[in-house]
């Protein structure tokens, strides 16, 4: 018994749609269903292996993919945290060092010209006794205390030097102090001054001017700000 025709759109075997409904270009339903012709995907939509971006679309700089680093990522500065202000010493600028180097090098000198005051003690003690009616025991006493006070006061001076060379601003402060009073006494007994004293009042003078330079100034101001962190 023959059965009646059969409906295309069932499709028998061997049996294609009827033409017109053959599936055009972009339509045929390849493996897995790819697009076909005319629908893959432009540039910068094809997923790749992973799902990498496509074209114009890769990371650009420090825009690595997420919960890495970027390609280009460069690390902060020390101190950026911060505002920027560097958190660990920076390099000393040239007018520093010169600095406190004219004030240490007039201490020296101030040394050396006690050494060689004190070179012959006894002599001195005869004459300063005879130019003020004394003993020589008072004068003796005397220049000891003298001494004495004079190498606490050198010793207080180098601590100062020392702080001022770390970066402490009041310390730079303290020897302006200082220093414009030595220049101050020096110049009132500029008569008496030998070559040695000359040389020790052109030191401080050159001290005093390279610590106020602005390079000098700028670096104590960032020492500061940096201590004031921690």
């Amino acid at each position: 018994m023959t059965s009646g025709p059969q409906d295309p759109q069932q499709g028998g075997s061997g049996q294609q749609p009827p033409y017109g409904q053959q599936p055009g270009y972009g339509q045929q339903p390849g493996y897995g269903q790819q697009p076909g012709y005319g629908q893959q995907p432009g540039y910068g939509q094809q997923p790749g292996y992973g799902q990498q971006p496509g074209y114009g679309q890769q990371p650009g700089y420090g825009q690595g993919t997420p919960g890495q680093p970027g390609q280009y990522d460069y690390p902060a500065a020390p101190g950026a945290q911060y505002g920027g202000a560097p958190s660990a010493p920076t390099e000393r600028p040239t007018t520093v060092k010169a600095g406190i180097g004219a004030f240490l090098a007039n201490t020296v000198l101030g040394l050396i010209g006690s050494i060689l005051t004190f070179a012959d003690l006894d002599s001195y003690i005869d004459d300063a006794a005879l130019d003020q009616g004394l003993s020589r025991d008072e004068v003796s006493a005397v220049i000891t205390i003298g001494a004495v006070i004079g190498l606490v006061i050198t010793a207080a001076f180098l601590l100062v030097l020392w702080f001022a060379w770390k970066g402490h601003n009041w310390a730079r402060i303290v020897l302006f102090v200082l220093g414009g009073l030595n220049v101050l006494f020096s110049l009132l007994g500029a008569s008496a001054l030998g070559f040695l004293g000359v040389v020790q009042l052109l030191l401080v003078i050159a001290g005093i001017v390279l610590l106020a330079l602005k390079p000098s100034s700028d670096w104590y101001k960032a020492e500061s700000q940096r201590r004031n962190r921690f």
